[in-house]
């Protein structure tokens, strides 16, 4: 399994206390998706797995991962980056 890095990270809100993570690759973006997701896991945050599990066996782009990530951590709440 290949580590795709993002072209632009993604930031998104760690905590409540207002720390932030930096997702800027794959791997990254599977981890936090599994064990730090801070929302409800709902289609949007299925979908980002998935394409995380397809960029990783080298089905889909890197940039995929990223879109599908960035609309779960919007739809969650947890989303700094507008990009």
């Amino acid at each position: 399994m290949s580590n795709p890095r993002f072209e632009n990270p993604i930031l998104v809100q760690a905590d409540s206390a207002g720390g932030t993570f930096e997702i800027a690759d794959v791997q990254t973006c599977n981890d936090f998706l599994l064990r730090r997701w801070p929302g409800k896991r709902g289609d949007k945050h299925r979908a980002a797995l998935q394409a995380c599990m397809d960029t990783a066996s080298g089905k889909k782009l890197a940039s995929n991962a990223r879109k599908a990530f960035w609309a779960a951590a919007r739809e969650a709440g947890i989303l700094i980056n507008p990009v």
